[in-house]
């Protein structure tokens, strides 16, 4: 019998900054105190039921098998006809257009296809909290660079003096998660201008593409020409139909772009669920779904807006996305005065709402008294919350 005791060999972490996410200790803490979490993106309503007929339609028919390994071509079809119809560039299905287990897997293949040890990669702050761990994860060295404070508007001044001979890529997103702005037509100009002499690649994270409020259209990287011909561009089924856990997104590239891609998509996941695909493609069919969203998601915003007009929170715009945005410095409670974190921690336990600090979207932890909500919700829901709101 051997005598050798067991031991787990050492091991020195590859990502030594990075925990438990923000979003799971929030939703953890609303559950155990059994609050309204606002905090985590996600809705606590159904998708529509003719998307589950069309993928429960395609799995009884047998398509359970490996698809190929870019995507089910009908909905690589559907992608590229969506994108050409909103937006006016016309991708090729075949060679330009992948599907992914949802955009964070999409993101971090971008990523690792195309940068390597050295490599600068440019990241706007706040951003989304999967992005530096994906740099890091590929060798790169993640230069950031915040948005303006108070508006969160891009500062080109300070994105061209981040830019260098070592940058690889630059990576985006609109409308924006979590400060709810959406780039403008004069921004993504500024950016084409901007990129045009460089060699920098863009990753442009535009899940919430069908989400932006009050008219205004959504200024997909596809429109301009100058900077589609460098970007992946990032989407999300999962956030567009109500369905996140299903974790089905895809990327649109020129060819040698997603060429690269692929190489690391087939070794990642290699494919994604066959029957979602198919019912997506079927669904897709009518564009009504998408079309409808923006005044879908505009109503529930006005709706929590509204609410909170009654409390001593300072509304900050929420021009896209499904987030709403507060400073809490105005209200009339000491704790107003705690760290975004804490905060936040206080008001789940306390007044039985979860939200989560913008500080969390920060390197630095930068606390500028803003913390985020989410109103992907039942309108049950959002007035539940807006009634124990109102004690502040």
């Amino acid at each position: 019998m051997s005598t050798t005791a067991e031991r787990t060999p050492r091991l020195e972490t590859k990502l030594p900054a990075v925990g438990t996410t923000i979003f799971t200790v929030m939703s953890a803490l609303a559950a155990e105190k059994g609050a309204v979490n606002l905090g985590q993106g996600f809705p606590d309503f159904d998708c529509d039921p003719a998307l589950v007929g069309a993928v429960t339609g395609a799995m009884t028919q047998g398509l359970n098998q490996y698809p190929p390994m870019t995507g089910v071509p009908a909905l690589r079809e559907a992608v590229a006809g969506k994108i050409e119809a909103l937006y006016g560039r016309r991708y090729d299905a075949g060679s330009e257009i992948t599907i992914t287990a949802g955009a964070t897997q999409a993101i971090i293949t971008a990523i690792l296809a195309v940068v390597r040890p050295g490599d600068e990669v440019i990241v706007l702050e706040p951003c989304y909290d999967s992005y530096v761990p994906n740099i890091e994860l590929a060798g790169g060295t993640v230069v950031r660079v915040p948005l303006t404070p108070g508006t969160f508007r891009p500062d080109f001044d300070r994105i061209a003096a981040a830019l260098s001979p070592r940058t690889r890529a630059l990576l985006i997103n609109t409308p924006h998660n979590p400060s709810a702005t959406v780039w403008s037509r004069e921004d993504m100009l500024k950016l084409q201008d901007l990129l045009a002499p460089t060699e920098v690649l863009l990753i442009s994270d535009e899940v919430y593409e069908h989400m932006a409020f009050d008219g205004q259209p959504h200024q997909s990287a596809a429109r301009f020409p100058g900077l589609a011909s460098r970007a992946f561009i990032v989407s999300s089924f999962g956030k567009t139909y109500h369905v996140t856990g299903w974790k089905v997104g895809y990327v649109a590239a020129p060819a040698p772009l997603s060429a690269e891609f692929r190489k690391v998509h087939q070794f990642n996941v290699f494919t994604v669920n066959t029957p979602v695909q198919h019912g997506l493609a079927s669904y897709m069919a009518n564009p009504a779904p998408h079309l409808e969203l923006p005044a879908f998601y505009q109503r529930k915003r006005d709706l929590f807006r509204q609410g909170l007009q009654a409390t001593k929170f300072r509304l900050l715009p929420s021009e896209g996305t499904y987030f709403q945005c507060v400073d809490i410095s105005g209200l009339a409670v000491p704790e107003r005065t705690l760290p975004e974190a804490d905060f936040c921690q206080w008001l789940t336990r306390e007044i039985g709402v979860a939200a989560i600090p913008l500080s969390a979207f920060y390197g630095d932890g930068f606390d500028q008294r803003v913390v985020r909500f989410c109103f992907a919700k039942q309108d049950e829901t959002l007035r539940t919350a807006l009634d124990r709101l109102a004690r502040l």
